[in-house]
């Protein structure tokens, strides 16, 4: 309790210590920096620059844990309110990265491994530039000898505009999957480009541009908001905040809902009032529900499945809903198509989806359009207007979906006959609970949204690192003082993992526990796995490195000791300690008696085990998924697994899966960019791989989420992926295999793709999220998900598996 107290006080005394820093850091600040000046992201309670008046500050700001950007910010905005960033899709480290102003007038930020992420890019050669933050907002590396600016980030908008700054045909506010830009016709537009579709929403593309009151025949494309608030553009939109009138700070922000907005700054709050809005009812904006859903605004925006939808991922709108029936009537593969007789349509009155029309007919009788869609096999819906003029729009694709009781339509559902709503929306399929969508929600990159409360968490965080730095030097001091000496590429290691649980061995202890090494528990490409027995009668697994692995022998231990013996999860094994002498380099592991998924997967069909029941299949790949997203998100330090792969998930006699064997895993800092770590060599298993390993580009934290998808289909099929064949013997080749997933998914039949020795006993809806998530991690580096979206999709359908026939 006494040293609870002392921690305590001692993190209290480093924030007031940083606090005190930090307010006097403006006064220290400066404006204006000459070539070789820099700031490290160790001192970002330091702001690189100042603007003369004090309204803006430049420097590092934390988006993420351990993830930082180089921006500009409002001071007096009560949480540094940021309106440009330098690195927004690729944040840096909170270690060793910094940004330079370079002799040679580059302004650059630079990660921690030394990469550069981004560069103010100059046209070079020119000596004595200057670096300064401006009034305005505006970062601007300047010539003194005629004050030309060579670079500025006013030429360079992220999602803000400030007033004076000049929006042209070359510049666009991007936040998520929305823009905001001067499209070919000269029109100032708004688009959502989404994973699946692109569509313009703004001005209203069922109008003329002259009905919308633009015009496009004025090519210089330039927009500008003022400092009175007045935001105009050449196409004649002309906007004007409510506050209207000189000296408001003000800003002009495209957000994550899609709308553009003009703000005005409290400055006796710090806070920020909305002034105009471009769009009046935030479900104008595309996307916001994703594919089948409808946005609806009463009073707060609320997103909904239609009767027969549920939700594609329960924390994401933006992936829409999925039907629990075949859509359409056309033929699929084999499969013959449907006749019209066998469909029905539900009404959902003051409904639209807009855009993607199969056709548009005018005169008709609400019978005759619905006729029309019975008879387009790739019809799913219809739309039949009330307005006296009988129009009539058949639907292919159901996106941007509306509810609004000022709609003069409805929208008819195409069904299977025997389909029931009202036992549909019993079943909470209909979604009915409409869960709320946050206007302004968290970024699509993956980063916190905003900057809220920043230095709050940067000073919590910096007082207790520097708590942990004081003891862990401490005990590694201590332990190094008082035990034999350890070789130099291992010391840095053990010092930081040393445990109450974790130990160095002797290579005697070692030899003794496993009988000279007698019983083999497995073998991999590092070397041979032992069962032993420790003094006091715990059974361990103890992995010998290979001898002709001398060149690695080093490198390979001090991953595996100062990854594993740092982490502590249900879903990994866990590490009791190393022995390293001279040529004995061994690694001393939980035993885990149950052996590997393989056995159990794969040897049934040879009648050797029993065949693997549902239930603990998923219980199998949700321990997995949740095991890799520790890895990847929540560990001291990052961990690509690099060998995924079936032998690589051991099984308790429960069958709670346990991710093994790190001899191949390497360390990374957390991937923001698209960059990650360069290998000397290929690492893992044929048939699990990546496409990347073969293309020479730096791996990344995505190589494991493919061979997990290469996993979960194989737990799915209950065979080895490599293995698959078409009716004539061959080899089926991958595009072939997910051509074949794309099939399940878009018809709905799971049932011919799980394994037949399961005799129809599994949960469906479970089977089907598995190919979805499968499907999702085959896809290309940058459209797959992470291990944490795939362990939270899993979650969802967790509580599905209580039928006694899964078990």
């Amino acid at each position: 309790m006494a040293g609870s107290v002392i921690r305590c006080l001692t993190v209290q005394l480093s924030l007031v210590s940083l606090l005190l820093c930090s307010s006097s850091s403006m006064s220290m600040a400066q404006h204006t920096l000459g070539t070789g000046s820099s700031l490290s992201v160790e001192d970002r309670a330091r702001p690189f620059l100042v603007s003369p008046d004090g309204t803006f500050s430049c420097g590092f700001l934390q988006v993420g844990d351990n993830a930082f950007s180089f921006s500009v910010w409002y001071n007096a905005a009560k949480n540094g309110t940021v309106v440009w960033t330098a690195n927004r899709d690729a944040p840096v480290n909170g270690r060793g990265s910094k940004v330079s102003f370079g002799r040679d007038g580059e302004l650059a930020l630079a990660d921690t491994n030394g990469t550069t992420v981004w560069t103010g890019k100059t046209s070079g050669g020119k000596r004595g530039l200057t670096v300064s933050l401006r009034d305005t907002g505006n970062l601007v590396i300047e010539d003194p000898s005629d004050g030309s600016a060579v670079w500025q980030s006013f030429d360079w908008p992220t999602d803000t505009l400030l007033p004076s700054q000049r929006f042209n045909k070359q510049t666009k506010l991007v936040a998520g999957y929305y823009s905001l830009y001067f499209d070919n016709d000269n029109v100032l537009r708004m688009l959502y480009d989404g994973p699946e579709i692109a569509s313009i929403y703004w001005p209203f593309p069922g109008a003329s541009v002259f009905d919308n009151g633009r015009t496009n025949y004025n090519s210089s494309r330039i927009a500008i908001l003022d400092d009175a608030g007045v935001f105009q553009s050449s196409d004649q939109l002309k906007a004007e905040a409510t506050d209207l009138g000189l000296g408001i700070k003000r800003r002009l922000t495209i957000e994550q809902d899609g709308n553009v907005r003009m703000y005005s700054l409290n400055a006796s709050t710090g806070g920020w009032a909305v002034t105009w809005s471009a769009l009046k009812q935030p479900c104008q904006a595309h996307g916001l529900c994703g594919r089948n859903g409808i946005c609806e605004y009463q009073p707060k925006l609320r997103c909904s499945c239609p009767p027969g939808y549920v939700m594609a991922d329960r924390r994401d709108w933006r992936r829409g809903c999925t039907p629990t029936f075949p859509v359409g009537n056309c033929s699929h593969g084999s499969s013959p198509a449907l006749a019209p007789a066998g469909f029905k349509f539900i009404k959902l009155a003051h409904t639209d989806f807009y855009g993607f029309d199969l056709g548009y007919t005018e005169s008709i009788t609400y019978k005759q359009c619905r006729d029309q869609c019975l008879n387009m096999c790739l019809c799913t819906a219809f739309s039949y207007r009330l307005d006296g003029r009988g129009r009539c729009y058949p639907k292919g694709t159901l996106f941007n979906g509306f509810r609004s009781a000022n709609f003069a339509g409805n929208i008819y559902l195409k069904v299977p006959l025997g389909f029931n709503a009202s036992a549909q929306s019993a079943g909470g399929l209909s979604c009915g609970a409409n869960v709320t969508v946050v206007p302004v929600s968290a970024d699509v990159y993956g980063m916190a949204q905003g900057n809220s409360g920043q230095w709050t968490y940067f000073f919590v965080f910096a007082g207790v690192l520097g708590v942990l730095d004081i003891l862990f030097i401490a005990t590694g001091w201590w332990f190094l003082s008082s035990k034999q000496s350890i070789h130099g590429s291992l010391e840095a290691g053990y010092s930081m993992v040393m445990t109450s649980q974790f130990r160095r061995f002797t290579y005697r202890e070692l030899k003794a526990a496993t009988a000279n090494f007698k019983e083999e528990l497995g073998r991999g490409g590092s070397g041979v796995v032992y069962r032993g027995v420790l003094d006091g009668g715990k059974v361990v697994a103890v992995k010998r490195l290979a001898v002709d692995v001398t060149m690695h022998g080093d490198e390979e231990l001090w991953a595996e000791m100062t990854v594993l013996g740092r982490i502590n999860h249900m879903n990994l094994v866990r590490i009791w300690g190393f022995c390293s002498e001279r040529k004995h380099k061994l690694l001393v592991y939980e035993y885990v008696e149950n052996q590997s998924l393989d056995r159990h997967l794969f040897d049934a069909a040879d009648g050797k085990q029993t065949t693997l029941s549902w239930s603990d299949r998923y219980k199998i790949v949700l321990g997995t998924a949740r095991g890799l997203a520790y890895l990847h998100h929540e560990c001291l330090e990052w961990v690509i697994h690099c060998d995924m792969k079936p032998e690589n998930i051991l099984l308790t006699r429960e069958f709670d899966a346990k991710i093994a064997d790190f001899g191949l895993a390497k360390l990374s800092k957390r991937d923001g960019g698209g960059s990650g770590v360069e290998f000397t060599h290929m690492r893992g298993t044929s048939g699990y791989m990546a496409p990347e390993w073969a293309l020479n580009v730096p791996i990344n934290a995505k190589v494991d989420v493919y061979s997990f998808g290469i996993v979960l289909l194989e737990i799915v099929v209950g065979s080895r992926v490599a293995d698959q064949r078409t009716e004539a013997g061959e080899q089926l080749q991958l595009p072939q295999i997910v051509q074949a997933l794309r099939h399940v998914v878009d018809s709905g039949d799971v049932m011919s793709l799980v394994d037949a020795r399961l005799q129809g006993q599994f949960n469906p809806r479970q089977a089907m999220e598995m190919v979805r998530i499968s499907l999702a991690c085959l896809e290309e580096r940058s459209s797959r998900p992470t291990m944490d979206d795939i362990a939270k999709s899993l979650t969802a359908f967790d509580d599905e598996d209580e039928h006694p026939a899964y078990h």
